[in-house]
Formats: structure tokens, sequence, C-alpha cells
């Protein structure tokens, strides 16, 4: 009842709001709202890198955000491989290895934050500070203005004045920060630290322990990278354990906390898109379809989880609470459940629980919300912006069954656009899959990995699913600190988010000039349950079409085995 009336009010305060949110961000980016510090902070931002705010077409609002990208890694990549010679280092932690570096700098930029090493024994205080929870602000805004673009490519209205412009990466990327990023951050950060979290400089703690033994205890400034990890859907952990570690997730209350946080922006970004589109009604249809989509994936999992596992069958252990093992008793399997779902559906990355513990099936509901594409929700900006991706599917199909031409929001989707959106989707598909031929190929079929068996390609699976999608978390049953998956992940990452930004604003960039025309009685309304229900229908049958026999091969061939009691 408890886990019940919890996914409930989560859900609640989201659709509360989801309406006063999604206006304040379109207000930013409108130039409608302002602050007189934070204007004046902002001109003073613009005075200093010298720049304009003239208007930039889809290539050169591309380039710049490539170009601003690019910096970052190389920036992010130098700090990691001269650490030792920085300050802020109270354990005097080594430099990091070139190939662990390039991962994880090209993980932080792109909003992925996978993690391929324990951050409280390899990262110093400066690299989580300057490097990583920089890089939480840039990829977070990163994605929100790559989606911003593309709205205003698709939304542009006959009656305003014909031009090639999606705005201007720069401002939009600074308005960003200053007007939404910054300030939740502290408020989040605030309460965070209120409920335990820990923020200090300190080096790490030898402590005398209940039962008179020696421990270690990590320390550092967390609080404040835990907010924008939540707020940005990065999800990078500053303690190895991530979110179930108490310092950084004590109590039940940051728990929902950081779940709201993390639902909050993608959920919001449906009304700004509405307002953008001058339809809301449409921009609350397709939020109803990521709750619909959200909820079903949630329950799966509860239900999975809160079953007996069978494989401790015949051992002396009472699993009236269902499958704990590897899940923080502080949270159970409800709270580990939506913690779960919601982080593999909106790409944050962040865990309070062991996925590669969940029950096949289980996992098999986690690995499914990101093969789908991260739609629900997704993370901020990408999962909005690969939901209209489907949309646009959607209303292609539905023309082509009509006769008509088809068309979205007035715009005629011609073939240079279903060229683009047939790419957007494909890529992810083609990265996944061969990612995993890659590695079953290059090791002979036995790759580095502790499990054998449906499991253990579960486990290929889930990573490359989860970098290509940008997601970060991890199954974490394999070692991937080698040179061959920090570089093969690294370039699946790299992919994943910069290949997909740029057929997106492709797509804007060929939409921006149309003008629009009136709905007629041969177009799809873009609301309503019929509407809802045919958009989540070719959702779902478009993955399964491309990932259902390699799903047979890992989790549904481990449930047959793990019903009879047999481990692999």
């Amino acid at each position: 009842m408890v886990a019940w009336l919890q996914i409930l009010v989560l859900f609640l305060l989201v659709v509360l709001f989801t309406k006063p949110m999604g206006t304040y961000i379109y207000l930013i980016f409108q130039k409608q709202f302002s602050v007189p510090v934070m204007s004046t902070i902002e001109k003073g931002v613009f005075r200093i890198c010298c720049i304009g705010e003239e208007e930039q077409n889809w290539k050169r609002y591309t380039f710049s955000l490539l170009l601003f990208n690019f910096i970052g890694i190389c920036v992010l990549f130098l700090i990691q491989w001269t650490q030792s010679s920085l300050p802020l280092n109270p354990q005097n932690l080594p430099d990091v290895s070139w190939d662990l570096s390039l991962n994880t700098a090209i993980s932080f930029a792109s909003n992925t934050n996978w993690q391929a090493y324990s951050g409280e024994q390899t990262l110093s205080y400066l690299t989580q500070m300057v490097g990583l929870t920089w890089q939480n602000f840039c990829a977070a805004a990163t994605g929100i203005t790559a989606f911003i673009a593309f709205a205003r490519g698709v939304t542009q209205h006959a009656s305003e004045k014909q031009s090639t412009s999606l705005g201007n990466f720069w401002v939009d990327l600074i308005r960003v920060v200053l007007y939404l990023f910054l300030p939740l951050s502290i408020l989040i950060a605030f309460i965070l630290v209120s409920q335990g979290v820990i923020q200090n400089f300190s080096a790490a703690l030898n402590v005398m322990t209940l039962e008179g033994e020696s421990q270690i205890l990590p320390m550092g400034p967390v609080a404040s990278q835990e907010a924008i990890k939540m707020l940005g859907t990065n999800g990078g952990g500053f303690f190895n354990t991530n979110s179930a570690h108490p310092f950084e997730n004590p109590t039940p209350l940051t728990n929902f906390v950081e779940l709201l946080s993390l639902v909050l922006l993608p959920a919001s970004l449906t009304y700004t898109f509405g307002k953008m589109a001058r339809n809301t009604w449409h921009g609350w249809s397709l939020f109803a379809a990521m709750v619909v989509m959200s909820l079903f994936s949630i329950m799966c999992v509860y239900y999975f989880e809160s079953q007996a596992n069978p494989i401790f069958g015949q051992l002396p252990l009472d699993q009236s609470l269902g499958n704990m093992e590897g899940k923080e008793v502080r949270f159970g399997v409800p709270g580990s459940s939506l913690f779960a779902s919601l982080t593999t559906s909106i790409a944050g990355g962040a865990v309070n629980s062991m996925h590669d513990s969940f029950t096949p099936l289980g996992g098999m509901v986690l690995l499914i919300n990101m093969l789908l594409g991260e739609v629900v929700f997704g993370s901020i900006g990408m999962g909005m912006l690969s939901m209209l991706i489907f949309v646009m599917i959607t209303v292609f199909l539905a023309g082509l069954m009509i006769g008509r031409t088809p068309e979205y929001l007035g715009k005629k989707i011609d073939g240079r656009e279903v060229r683009y959106v047939v790419m957007f989707i494909a890529l992810h598909s083609i990265l996944i899959l061969l990612g995993v031929a890659a590695v079953l190929t290059v090791f002979g079929g036995h790759p580095p990995i502790q499990n054998m068996g449906p499991h253990g390609l579960t486990e290929i699976l889930y990573a490359y699913t989860s970098t290509a999608q940008n997601n970060g978390s991890a199954f974490a049953g394999p070692n991937f600190n080698t040179p061959w998956f920090n570089l093969s992940l690294a370039f699946i990452m790299f992919l994943g988010r910069y290949a997909s930004i740029f057929f997106a604003l492709a797509i804007a960039g060929s939409l921006v000039s149309k003008k629009r025309t009136p709905p007629s009685l041969g177009t799809l309304p873009t609301q309503g349950i019929i509407f809802i229900a045919v958009l989540i229908g070719i959702i779902v049958v478009i993955g399964a079409l491309t990932f259902f026999p390699i799903l047979v091969l890992g989790p549904f061939l481990e449930y047959g085995f793990y019903t009879k009691g047999v481990v692999f």
C-alpha cells in the first residue's frame, strides 16, 4: 500500500508541476523572463565570451553545439589525465589512464555518465567538481537546447516571418543554465544537505565501528553534484554505489526528492512544446502517452521483483519481502523498483540498487525501457526530441494509410525529413546490435565477463544499450575498465548522442522554412485517446521488431532456466 501511495504522490506532483515549470521554460527561451541580477550576469558572460545574439540556421547551430561539446571533452580529458598535479586532491590520487579519461570525458559530455571506475577511489575533488559537475550542467543544457532548436523548426507558423533560424545556441545555453539549472540545483542541494548528504572538502576519515574495527569513510562535495546529477538526468555517482550510498541518498525523503528531480524537467518539456506549437492539448497528449508507458513499466518491475527468487528456494531464507538481493533495506523492493524503472525510462542513469541482481524479467523491463528509445520522458531534451521523432513516424504512416501527404503541425513531411527520421531511429539499433556482435566476435564468444550464458549476454546488451541511448546505468557484472570497452563504449556514446542531434537538427532545418497549412478532414489529430494509442503502438512495434530476437536469447532464455532454479 505504501508503495502505491509513493507512486501516486510522485506522479500527482509531476502533473501539478508540469504546467508551471513548462511555462517557465517556455518564457526563458522566449526571452520573456529575466531577473535583474541574472540579467546582469548574462550580459557579462556575453561580453566576456564575445557572444552576439544573431540568429543561426541549423548548420551554424549544430556546429556551435558540437564545437562547445568537443572543447568540453578535451578539457575534461586533460583534467583527469593530470589530476595528480592539480589541487583539491587530499587523497593524492594518481592520474587516470588515457583510455579511461577519454571514456569518462565523452561519457559526461554526452549526458551518459557511464562510469567504469569507482568515483571515490579514482577521481579527485577538483576532477569531480570542475570536471564532472561542470559537464553535468553543460551536457543537460546541450540536450535541452537541441530540443528547443528542433521545436522551433517544427512549430514556426506561417504568420511569422519565414526564415531559416533556429535561434542562437550560445544564448540558449547560457539562459538555461542561469535561469533553470542553477536556481533549482541550489534549492535541491540544500534539501539534500538537510537530510544528511555530505558536502565538504575533508580527506577520507578513519573511524572506529561499533564492532571495534577500523573503517575508512570517503568524504567530498557530494550534495552539489547530486543535485544537478538528478535534475539534469545525468546519473554519474560521486561514489561507486551511486544513489544506494547513504552519503548520496540517506533517507526515503531524499530518495523521493531525487526521483521528483529526475522526472520534473523532462515531463515539463511536454507542456513547453505544446506552448510553442500553440496546441497545449498536443503537449498533454504526449505527456499522457509517457505516463501510461511509465506506469506500465513500474508495475511490471514491481511485480517481478516482489516475487520470491526461486534460485534461493532451497535455502532457509524468508523471501516474503520479494527479491531483496542487491537492494537497499532502506528502500526495499518498492523504492528500488520505482527508481530503477524511472532511471532507465528517463535516461537518468542513477541507481539505488544493483540492476544485475534483478530477476530476469525485471531486468528485461529495464532493458526495454532503454531499447524503446527512452521516449518515456527520456533524458532532458533528448527524450522529448526522440518522442517527437516517433510522432513524425506516426503521422507519416497515418498519411500513407489515408492516401495523402503526411503533415505534422501543418507542415508537410516529405522524403527528406523521412530519411533523417529513419536515420535517427536506425542509428541506436545499429550501434547496440553491432556493439554486442563486435564483443562476441572479438573475444570469440568468450568475453571477459563474470557470468556466462544468457545472463552474460544480457549484461553486454545492457552495457551497449545504456551507452548508445546515453543512459549510463549498468548491470555492473563485467569489468568494463579495459581498453577495449573504454574505447568501444566511448565511440558508441559519442555517435549515440551527437549523430542523433545532427539528424534531429537537420529535420528542423528542413521544416523551419516550410509554410504551415491549415488542418483538413484528412489530417490526423495529434491529441486524444486514438492518437495516444497509435503512438504507443508504433513505439512498441518498432522496438519489438528490432530487438525481440536478442531479448529471447538473453532475459527470456535465462528466465526459462531461472524458474527451474538453474544458475549459469
